[in-house]
């Protein structure tokens, strides 16, 4: 899968079949119109593509309002790309690219710098500026510029539309298996292992050290707390682990973000290694205490919550 940070004209770019949107999360319903936008773009003999934002729309608008994102770019690249697509297009949301009438977004992007022969959109999809374009203007915008069209029916589960707000509750909510029914894989953060103080250590618990991706000064994780997890790319197999993910209010005052992850019965240095934690159940939300013996004895009734999941599911033994 290529990755595009900029727009090349379309004479450098094969005619493509496209989609448009975030995909933040990349849940269940952003999975089927990508396979059926990759299905569809083999049937036609096009590539497929998928044009996505950075920053996201909301974030441009009202930076200090905007939800949490579920996923750093990274993690939204790796999930893209194990759909299959041929290229992603990451385009820069500014002032000028907001301004962009309908009319504008359809001549000057989908035609001139995407070259798109068919485009696969969900039913709700608009575009332009404040919105204004929808999927009947661009049916119209298509018999002009001589693009296909066609949408793609809602995802529901149990009736209810899969979304990435919906996966945003359920993780704000800590119910980490409707978050992983909505995604369609356990919810998780990939980074590289930093050098930490090594209180964790000090405390008889070392941990992995990732730095969450701060967008804005106010940003907050989609969810936090302590939790079971597993850990990718230490070894040849998955190692079990306690999380905790958040401001670590016990030890720290910066607010700075953090996931820290104990991996049982594991103590290499690994510092600099990607891996990828996955954040299976939480075990309760973040927690002040008042001195570091008091710590100690959570994190290590934490680790023996968190075997004991493991344990029953008869997992790791």
């Amino acid at each position: 899968m290529k990755v595009f940070r900029r727009f090349y004209p379309s004479s450098f770019r094969p005619p493509c079949a496209l989609t448009i949107g975030n995909f933040d999360g990349v849940h269940l319903g952003h999975q089927a119109l990508l396979q059926e936008l990759v299905q569809g773009a083999r049937a036609r003999g096009l590539s497929s593509c998928a044009l996505t934002f950075e920053p996201h729309p909301r974030e441009f608008f009202a930076p200090n309002d905007a939800p949490p994102r579920i996923q750093n770019m990274r993690d939204k690249l790796m999930a893209l790309k194990s759909l299959h697509l041929d290229s992603i297009v990451i385009a820069e949301f500014n002032q000028v690219f907001a301004s962009l009438s309908p009319e504008e977004f359809v001549a000057e992007i989908l035609v001139k710098q995407l070259n798109a022969k068919w485009i696969l959109v969900g039913d709700d999809f608009c575009y332009g500026a404040k919105r204004a374009g929808n999927f009947a203007s661009l049916q119209i915008a298509g018999q002009k510029y001589g693009f296909e069209v066609t949408s793609i029916s809602t995802v529901l589960q149990e009736n209810e539309r899969i979304s990435s707000s919906l996966v945003r509750r359920a993780l704000e909510q800590g119910d980490m298996q409707l978050a992983k029914s909505l995604l369609g894989r356990p919810y998780s953060i990939s980074g590289h292992v930093l050098y930490g103080k090594k209180l964790g250590r000090q405390l008889g618990f070392p941990t992995l050290n990732l730095a969450v991706s701060t967008l804005r000064p106010t940003y907050q994780p989609v969810t936090s707390g302590i939790f079971v997890a597993q850990v990718h790319g230490l070894a040849k197999k998955v190692l079990p682990a306690v999380a905790s993910l958040g401001v670590r209010p016990s030890v720290e005052s910066s607010g700075q973000v953090l996931l820290e992850a104990n991996v049982f019965d594991f103590n290499q240095s690994v510092y600099g290694k990607l891996v990828c934690v996955e954040l299976l159940e939480r075990l309760h939300e973040e927690r002040k205490y008042p001195d570091l013996k008091t710590l100690q004895a959570a994190i290590q009734h934490d680790a023996h919550m968190a075997r004991n999941y493991f344990h029953k599911k008869n997992m790791y033994v």
